[in-house]
């Protein structure tokens, strides 16, 4: 439970308590009207998140990874391993499947879901040879003219000594130019977090999109306040999340991202399968759009949306 659900948690408390009870048929009206409020609350609690408290919720323990999605919305994975380089990190998963009648390519960032896993992937922060292999496996998909759907999950890419010695800017820099002209479709999807160059080392696609309660941003809250204010503390944090301008709607207005694939009343950790379907509808009307260009025009109209990000005018001053 979230910092900020305490009382999304007293009501789930009396609703089990009910339900525990052994005449609890005759509670059935009670019990109603709690999880009507319980839905209520949950409604009106996601609709006016801070954004730190957004933040928070895309981190939740439960909330679906790259590896829920492929089994929830993919068939027939084949998972790819390897850079050809130096090895395979496992805090990049890629793999050939099929979503709707779409044959595609997957690339994600993976988390971890228990703490032996979470130490294997890095807590999803993925060294160069991670990036390699996403971009190994993307050139694969356009030899065979298959698209490439990527789910963005990492705080950032992974910032020790040995990464930077085996080329970790290079190696995202790299991606960013060479996924600006795959000529085949590309999709970016920020499922939770989407930190930094981390991020974007997946994310230079056709269409980006993120869940309405994921995050997107040029640094984390917390790496932000320690080099404003020389310390990360809730308050600091809660500063630097305002001013990051991280959240789903930020992005939109900002013109960063292209949609916001809704999630269900309390987020993706409530009910996955359903975060799930929108997903995948997103997806696949998504490639069934961008089919309609030929390679060429992908790449064009591709260039020409990063290269507008950040351009304003400025009128002349009259006097």
């Amino acid at each position: 439970m979230l910092p900020f659900e305490t009382p999304i948690a007293d009501i789930e408390k009396q609703i089990a308590a009910l339900k525990e009870r052994e005449d609890s048929d005759t509670y059935e009206s009670e019990l109603k009207e709690l999880q009507q409020t319980r839905q209520n609350l949950l409604e009106k609690l996601y609709d006016n998140l801070t954004p730190w408290q957004t933040v928070q919720a895309a981190r939740h323990p439960n909330r679906p990874q790259t590896s829920d999605y492929i089994k929830m919305i993919c068939r027939d994975f084949r998972e790819l391993h390897g850079d050809r380089h130096f090895g395979d990190d496992p805090a990049i998963t890629t793999g050939f499947a099929r979503i709707g009648s779409h044959k595609v390519l997957v690339v994600g960032h993976q988390k971890g879901k228990d703490t032996q896993e979470r130490i294997a992937c890095h807590f999803g922060c993925a060294h160069p040879e991670g990036y390699r292999k996403a971009l190994e496996k993307m050139r694969l998909a356009e030899k065979f003219g298959l698209p490439v759907v990527a789910f963005i999950d990492t705080p950032g890419a992974y910032p020790g000594i040995k990464a930077e010695e085996r080329g970790q800017a290079q190696a995202i820099a790299l991606n960013l130019r060479e996924m600006s002209r795959l000529k085949v479709p590309i999709v970016s999807v920020v499922i939770g977090e989407g930190g930094s160059g981390g991020a974007l080392g997946i994310g230079v696609a056709d269409r980006v999109a993120m869940l309405q309660y994921a995050w997107y941003s040029v640094i984390s809250p917390e790496g932000c306040a320690a080099i404003l204010w020389k310390i990360a503390n809730e308050e600091t944090n809660q500063k630097a999340a305002s001013s990051l301008a991280l959240t789903s709607k930020d992005n939109l207005k900002n013109k960063l991202i292209d949609t916001i694939v809704p999630e269900p009343t309390g987020g993706a950790h409530r009910d996955p399968e359903s975060a799930a379907l929108n997903l995948e509808k997103w997806i696949v009307d998504t490639l069934t759009d961008l089919s309609r260009f030929n390679p060429q025009t992908l790449v064009q109209r591709r260039y020409e949306k990063f290269a507008s990000m950040g351009v304003f005018t400025e009128s002349e001053d009259s006097n």
